[in-house]
């Protein structure tokens, strides 16, 4: 696993273009698992702050207490749809996954947890120069950089 800031060293064009998917919005989704097994997906902010991809869960909330149970997340940019005729310019969509790592309570903001990614894969999906492929491109500390193209 890695932090943000060892990704971004080792594949600073692709960790640039994943963040400016992830900058683009405020609002994204993780994924956690409950204490039965059974995926919870829930709404989320997130920040990149000194080398961390850092995000938070308010006091009492059911995503904190998975996290802090089960560490295991996959996280979800904004998705936003290509525009008709202009599907070249569709910037994507990304996603994080990994472990969350309890960094204690939130500073300067509202009450609750905050945790750092400890990051096991990242991916940025979008589309060729001529909007004729989907392109996936993932990185995994295991295995740098891979990417495929689909019709």
């Amino acid at each position: 696993m890695a932090s943000w800031r060892s990704f971004e060293q080792v594949e600073p064009e692709f960790a640039q273009r994943v963040r400016s998917l992830f900058d683009a919005h405020r609002h994204k989704t993780i994924a956690t698992l409950r204490a039965d097994g059974s995926p919870r997906i829930s709404g989320i902010e997130t920040v990149f702050e000194d080398g961390e991809l850092v995000f938070g869960s308010m006091p009492n909330a059911r995503k904190g207490a998975d996290l802090r149970r089960d560490p295991r997340f996959a996280l979800h940019s904004a998705t936003v749809d290509p525009v008709e005729g202009a599907e070249e310019l569709w910037p994507g969509e990304a996603k994080i996954s990994g472990r969350a790592i309890a960094a204690g309570p939130i500073t300067g903001g509202p009450d609750g947890d905050s945790f750092h990614a400890d990051i096991a894969e990242v991916v940025h999906t979008h589309l060729n120069p001529k909007a004729t492929l989907l392109v996936v491109e993932w990185w995994m500390p295991e295995h740098g950089l891979r990417s495929i193209e689909r019709e």
